[in-house]
């Protein structure tokens, strides 16, 4: 058998279609590089291998196996195939970014009508082929698929022609390894798409809802008399379409069905494990188009509502166990209207902004007219690894996020939103929506203070930040207070019981310790210790430049929580200094606000999402 010329290949998603598919690849001499979110799976692929069963037998090795896309960068990928599941696709899409090339070409091996617009919405048409995929398994291990059924040919295809030398090529590659691969043009695969949609979306959601195997489903009369009407209805939808099948082809899909094996379908799996379906990529495209060419889907739209009715609407009460609890108590913890049940906001457009400060990172979702609905706080430095994770999964579930934006520290290392910003921009941003027009904003975090110059149209017009020394800093406010044994909670109370005006003659924190000490030492009472502690502070903020004439506000997590501190500041500038209503998620809510306009930017003007993923400018 001719084996065909090295090309590299990424496969991303490792559950049976992609393992599979990584396989074949591999088996005709290509260099395959495979990623998954997954690390047990990872382990278990790096230690034994891919396992395949059943109708293909194989054990198969591999040199190139990753955690992230972006690691595939130094490979210099001919094409990356994505094998993951329609809501994942977004998020593989943001990394993928880190290693586009000119010759690189993405493949969408998923099920579904319109999957791969999402690549094509982000990378554009002339560098999307969509595969039709005639092949299954199921997992029976993390690394080992069990094949249960190849029905060939599969399908590629250029979706507006322009690479269908690219699409062939990739077709030649499987079928040297008689994985045997169809080259169509764009109006062929669009029929072939539409046709495997209407066959997944027959069994699918019926199977998931009803906790029936493919053949448990097509041995009852009844449920036979559904998968008929479903599938009429997809048939009268597509010619609406100008996709038009012969007169046989309700006849031959239930002949195609019958042969089915006694397991579940994919998302019907999904749903009774509770997790996130592709049922919009299925029946609900079908009753999109439908309503596109006002065609009656009642079938399809029933199964489509009824699946979203066991997910996304109640999914915070069926996810088992204490994975469920956790996710419960976090959006409850966070919702700012404590009386209003976090099902409803499934139903709405929300933004994200997440603020990955040095000490905290703060979330804030806010709704469609800019009003915050959600708020959450987490140590960055926390204990618990997945402690982030389990906020995001919290977000994700009872949210339907539309945009988000990433600012703080940490934002250039953290791929799950859509943007990125710098917390100055974000900081200008939040406060406008409050005091809109010029301002001076004291920002006093953990690591840093800021004092950022608004002009008139609320854009940063100039920004000042104190030395690399943390001192007067959060950071600074909680080791000198441990040092001087006063609770940091207690500081701010304490501090507005004393008229001492002392100040630390060292910003140094080695040095304030020392001198802090001696207070102690000295008999000093706490909250004479607490005041001397914030005048040292303002003094700080004092030697940095504020705009005169114009109002002053004050942001961020010190201030949060030692209020008196601004008090000071006022008799040291000699002026008014309000502080913001929640001043530690400002500028997570700037994020969020950021996110929300770039929204209604894109639905405007519909440039491509991929312009504004690395807009991290001031």
């Amino acid at each position: 058998m001719k084996k065909t010329e090295k090309v590299k290949i990424g496969v991303v998603g490792m559950g049976p279609v992609g393992m599979i598919l990584a396989v074949k690849l591999k088996e005709a001499g290509c260099v395959v590089a495979i990623c998954d979110k997954d690390d047990f799976k990872l382990k278990k692929i790096r230690e034994e291998g891919i396992v395949l069963e059943n109708m293909f037998e194989s054990v198969t090795r591999f040199e190139h196996i990753f955690d992230s896309i972006a690691d595939m960068r130094e490979l210099e990928l001919d094409y990356l195939v994505l094998s993951l599941k329609t809501y994942q696709t977004p998020g593989a899409l943001k990394e993928a970014e880190r290693i586009n090339s000119d010759k690189l070409i993405f493949i969408s091996a998923q099920n579904g009508i319109d999957t791969e617009g999402i690549i094509a919405s982000v990378f554009g048409e002339s560098k999307t082929l969509r595969m039709v995929i005639n092949y299954a398994g199921n997992m029976s291990s993390p690394n080992t698929a069990k094949v249960s059924f190849f029905t060939p040919p599969n399908y590629i295809g250029s979706i507006d022609d322009s690479r269908s030398t690219e699409a062939k090529r990739f077709a030649d590659i499987l079928n040297s390894v008689d994985f045997t691969t169809k080259e169509l043009n764009s109006f062929e695969l669009l029929k072939s798409t539409w046709q495997k949609t209407i066959l997944n979306a027959s069994l699918s959601a019926l199977c998931g809802v009803g906790r029936l195997t493919m053949a448990e489903a097509m041995a009852d009369e009844d449920t036979i008399e559904l998968i008929e009407q479903i599938i009429n209805e997809g048939v009268e939808v597509a010619k609406k379409e100008k996709i038009r099948f012969p007169d046989d082809f309700i006849r031959k899909c239930m002949q195609y069905l019958k042969k089915g094996g006694d397991h579940f379908p994919s998302l019907a799996i999904d749903l009774m494990n509770n997790r996130q379906t592709e049922i919009d990529y299925f029946n609900g495209k079908i009753v999109e188009y439908g309503k596109k060419h006002y065609v009656k889907t009642s079938l399809n739209l029933s199964f489509t509502n009824m699946v979203k009715a066991m997910t996304n609407k109640s999914i915070l009460n069926r996810i088992p166990g204490p994975e469920g609890e956790l996710t419960k108590r976090i959006v409850n913890k966070g919702l700012v209207d404590k009386h209003r049940s976090s099902i409803i906001y499934k139903e709405n457009d929300f933004f994200l902004g997440i603020d990955l400060g040095s000490a905290f990172t703060k979330f804030t979702i806010i709704d469609d007219k800019g009003i915050p609905v959600f708020r959450y706080v987490l140590q960055t430095m926390n204990k618990d690894r997945h402690a982030m994770k389990n906020v995001m999964q919290a977000i994700n579930s009872a949210f339907n996020i539309k945009y988000s934006c990433a600012t703080g520290y940490g934002r250039k290392h953290f791929t799950d939103t859509d943007i990125i910003k710098t917390e100055i921009n974000c900081a200008a941003a939040g406060v406008a929506e409050f005091h809109p027009g010029e301002k001076n904003i004291i920002d006093i975090g953990g690591e840093d203070i800021k004092i950022i110059h608004a002009n008139h149209d609320n854009q940063v017009a100039n920004f000042y930040m104190n030395d690399k020394c943390a001192a007067g800093t959060g950071a600074f406010l909680e080791e000198i207070s441990e040092r001087a044994e006063i609770n940091i909670s207690d500081m701010s109370s304490l501090a507005a019981h004393s008229s001492y005006d002392k100040e630390l003659n060292s910003f140094c924190t080695v040095f304030a310790k020392t001198e802090i000490m001696s207070w102690v030492f000295d008999g000093m009472p706490k909250p004479d210790i607490a005041r001397g502690i914030y005048i040292s502070i303002a003094n700080k903020v004092t030697k940095m430049r504020l705009f005169p004439n114009i109002p002053t506000l004050m942001i961020g997590g010190v201030i949060e929580h030692h209020p008196y501190l601004s008090i000071i500041l006022s008799k040291k500038f000699n002026i008014e200094i309000k502080t913001i209503d929640h001043p530690q998620f400002i500028v997570s809510f700037g994020a969020a606000s950021i996110a929300k306009h770039q929204w209604e930017v894109l639905n405007k003007s519909g440039s491509p999402k991929k312009e504004l993923i690395n807009s991290d400018n001031i």
